[in-house]
């Protein structure tokens, strides 16, 4: 059966962030997931998660100065020693929490640079970053997010996903199949997850176009849910959706997946 983590960055908001941990627990969710952990102690996060029985099931690197309009910086040159910084930190809150997986924000593109330069960087730091989380059995994941959510960024279909991982070569490097993303992009979604199986270790759900429940919008998740058991996938479904109303008012499609 599916495995659920709810996206405590946009779901449970109708409380503090370190409340929706216990609002999580209580809607029936396993494990957990958000953007970055850094504002809070190690020691405060894992002691929420274990009060609340939740498994960590992934966070973001530190990806740059988001308030200026950062989205990563692992394709960006000359910034390599703040990303080798990023990743001894996110590896020291990954240990703390438990935590098997790291998505790693690839960042935009900067016409400063030529594209062959930014694609060189981005291989090497994602190496970089796999060399050091597979020391402690951390799986490193890249993420094809669409343009329009997100002008502009490095990584956006999921060929050009398949294609870095055949420079990247590292066996802790995987996917991360956003189905909301994927759909925007390309579609296609059951030939999609068939024809990455075995290059993905993460999926995230939200419905299309409006990114609510995955129970409206033009995607029947419930259907692909199904086929995921079928095909026996073992991985986590991060609920990475706004909720339309309150976030418990919408959880409807989780109780008919569970029932």
């Amino acid at each position: 059966m599916a495995k659920f983590a709810a996206n405590l960055s946009v779901m449970f908001k109708e409380v503090p962030f370190t409340e929706r941990f216990e609002r999580a627990a209580n809607a029936g969710f396993k494990g957990v997931e958000y953007l970055f952990p850094y504002e809070k102690s190690q020691e405060e996060l894992s002691s929420l998660l274990k009060r609340n029985q939740l498994t960590q099931v992934l966070f973001n690197m530190p990806a740059g100065d988001w308030d200026s309009g950062d989205r990563g910086i692992a394709c960006l040159p000359g910034r390599e020693k703040e990303f080798a910084n990023g990743v001894h930190k996110a590896l020291e809150y990954a240990l703390a929490l438990g935590c098997k997986q790291i998505h790693v924000m690839a960042g935009k593109w900067d016409g400063q640079f030529t594209q062959d330069q930014q694609r060189e960087c981005y291989i090497k730091n994602i190496q970089y970053a796999a060399d050091v989380m597979i020391e402690h059995d951390i799986n490193v994941l890249i993420e094809p997010i669409n343009i329009r959510d997100m002008p502009g960024y490095f990584l956006t279909k999921q060929n050009q996903a398949e294609e870095l991982l055949k420079s990247i070569v590292r066996q802790n490097v995987f996917i991360q199949l956003d189905l909301y993303h994927c759909q925007i992009m390309e579609g296609d979604l059951l030939k999609m997850i068939e024809r990455l199986w075995g290059k993905f270790s993460h999926i995230q759900i939200a419905s299309v176009p409006d990114r609510h429940e995955p129970d409206r919008g033009e995607v029947n998740y419930l259907w692909l849910f199904r086929k995921l058991d079928e095909m026996g996938y073992q991985g986590w479904l991060g609920c990475e959706y706004h909720p339309e109303g309150s976030t418990e008012e919408g959880l409807g499609w989780l109780e008919k997946v569970q029932s």
